[in-house]
């Protein structure tokens, strides 16, 4: 559907994947894919397919705005999907600056270019932080309607960003979508976050952190799926549409654990509790009925199969943790 798409962030996690998906799914498309590649993008997540000329990568910062129409004009793009963010909470607690410059001046800079240059379609990759703290105990689940209510800078700069695209959409009639998804997880995941940090920290009878209690529950969903949601909103989705992607996979960070020190067998004891940190959110769920019933999308990977196939790759290319880290 679009012979020429601009994917920003691809060398991240979620973007690399999507990327493999778009490859795989899309021959015929010519693939664009920018990164700034910070400590959490990574060529060896796409090398082999800049090698094999499927992908046209550039080294480029989303941020800078003279660059970003510069290169917009220069290609002529028929669609956008934005992964490029700052991501990771306890980073935007240390140092907000960096987040706003990237999450919402960056995305106001892909936004203004996809305007200024008949850009057809543009899609937000958001996160279901937006939406804030449902607190631990409850029953309710976040839906497209639940208030914005984010509790940290990060989630505070991706609420930003959303509301820019929105605002793009009603002022300017922009074919413009978001998508605000739950915790990912499968390859290619940068060594910070829970799974893969406490991955590499067990096998290496190396303590595991855990802040507080443990007890804080987000819903889980393999990153696979999220892909395939994706590239379905972006061919099927109406303009100004917004979808949450949820796994149906409720899970505490306790358990993760656990799951993680039963596969390799280590002990219990590894575990370790920290002092928690600023504004840490109890709960988040998903209700992904929407995006069921309007594009017949849902996850297709249990937790269970999903988080062996996450072990087992990370067992596995251990070649590309040395070399990110």
């Amino acid at each position: 559907m679009f012979p020429k798409i601009l994917i920003t962030g691809g060398a991240g996690f979620i973007g690399s994947n999507f990327v493999r998906h778009y490859v795989k799914q899309h021959p015929e498309s010519r693939i664009f894919v920018l990164d700034k590649l910070t400590y959490a993008g990574h060529l060896p997540s796409i090398q082999d397919l800049i090698d094999s000329n499927q992908i046209h990568f550039t080294h480029g910062d989303i941020s800078d705005k003279d660059f970003i129409f510069d290169y917009f004009k220069k290609h002529e793009f028929d669609c956008v999907i934005n992964f490029a963010a700052e991501t990771h909470v306890d980073r935007s607690i240390e140092d907000p600056f960096p987040f706003i410059e990237t999450n919402i001046n960056g995305t106001h800079n892909l936004l203004a270019a996809t305007l200024a240059t008949g850009v057809k379609r543009y899609h937000q990759v958001s996160t279901d932080e937006v939406y804030g703290d449902l607190g631990l105990g409850s029953t309710h689940l976040m839906t497209e309607t639940t208030p914005l209510a984010p509790n940290c800078p990060y989630a505070a700069a991706k609420t930003s960003a959303d509301l820019l695209v929105r605002s793009y959409f009603e002022t300017y009639g922009m074919n413009a979508t978001i998508s605000r998804c739950s915790n990912n997880y499968g390859p290619y995941q940068y060594p910070e976050k829970l799974i893969p940090l406490f991955f590499t920290l067990a096998e290496n009878d190396k303590p595991l952190p855990i802040y507080g209690d443990g007890n804080y529950v987000r819903d889980w969903l393999y990153v696979t799926d999220h892909c395939e949601a994706l590239d379905i909103i972006l061919q099927k989705a109406e303009p100004g549409s917004i979808y949450n992607i949820g796994g149906n996979n409720e899970k505490s960070n306790l358990e993760i654990t656990n799951f993680i020190l039963a596969f390799l067998e280590k002990p219990k004891e590894l575990v370790t509790h920290v002092e928690d940190r600023k504004a840490h959110d109890r709960r988040y769920a998903i209700d992904a009925s929407l995006i069921k019933n309007d594009l017949g999308w849902e996850p297709k990977v249990p937790f269970e199969t999903g988080i062996q196939m996450t072990f087992d790759w990370y067992k596995n290319n251990q070649e590309w943790v040395k070399k990110v880290m």
